[in-house]
């Protein structure tokens, strides 16, 4: 099939994504920070579709991993077919009360990565006429709700930039945007989320299933599951001042 590479791959929603492209026939390229969850799934996905899996511990914070993967991307000795931009974290601190060297190394990882990562992906697919790059942004960026937002508000954005920068040369861009996925996203930025309502939380695998689907119809922007379609119009429509509002809501009720 080719090879995919996925950032952020050893744990929820990048985890399902290399077990899908595994699945599929792809062999893989995962990109995190911790090297034994890495070794772990790729023995697992070695050993269960028979497919190839090369482990690059890098963390995109760090400017020298971030080359290192970028140059992966670019090697046209080893080429790789679909990138998956999924790498990220939040910070459950609002701007004012959390360290500006957080914001920063969120900032890198959620935007600058995924720009250069991009770029070095971009430029090989396109000279080979074929390829996809899938970003994962966050129904989140629709909204007005911290730092996180709006740098998933810029994910989105350039990836319709991206997209239409690439239209005719075989390289098709996406942008994921999910609400509320069970990962360990929101443990580890010890976000208090029991007051969710059920329906509006989502499966990794189900929403890894609707992506690659909304990516073989070619859409530039995927937002899965009825409720967050019905939400991200919503929000998309509606008046600015109003969004800002209800925003700003949703963060006290979040204590942040």
């Amino acid at each position: 099939m080719g090879t995919a590479l996925v950032t952020g791959g050893s744990v929820g929603i990048g985890r399902a994504f290399a077990q899908r492209l595994a699945r599929d026939g792809y062999d893989l390229v995962l990109v995190a920070r911790d090297k034994d969850r890495l070794e772990e799934v790729a023995s697992h996905l070695r050993s269960r579709y028979g497919v190839d899996v090369e482990v690059l511990v890098a963390d995109l914070s760090q400017r020298p991993d971030m080359v290192r993967v970028a140059d992966r991307l670019a090697d046209s000795d080893r080429p790789v077919d679909i990138l998956v931009n999924n790498a990220g974290f939040g910070l459950r601190q609002s701007f004012l009360g959390s360290d500006v060297e957080d914001q920063e190394q969120m900032l890198e990882v959620l935007c600058r990565a995924v720009l250069v990562l991009s770029h070095a992906a971009a430029g090989a697919m396109a000279g080979r006429g074929n390829g996809a790059i899938i970003n994962v942004s966050s129904v989140a960026g629709f909204a007005a709700m911290g730092t996180y937002s709006a740098a998933k508000a810029w994910v989105t954005t350039f990836s319709e930039v991206l997209a239409g920068e690439l239209r005719g040369k075989g390289v098709r861009v996406m942008a994921l945007c999910p609400g509320f996925v069970r990962t360990e996203f929101h443990q580890r930025a010890s976000i208090n989320m029991s007051a969710l309502p059920h329906a509006l939380w989502l499966d990794a695998g189900t929403l890894v299933a609707d992506a690659m689907a909304d990516l073989a119809r070619g859409r530039v922007i995927s937002v899965p599951s009825l409720p967050y379609k019905v939400l991200s119009l919503a929000a998309r429509y509606s008046p600015r001042p109003l969004v800002r509002v209800v925003s700003g809501d949703l963060r006290k009720r979040r204590g942040r």
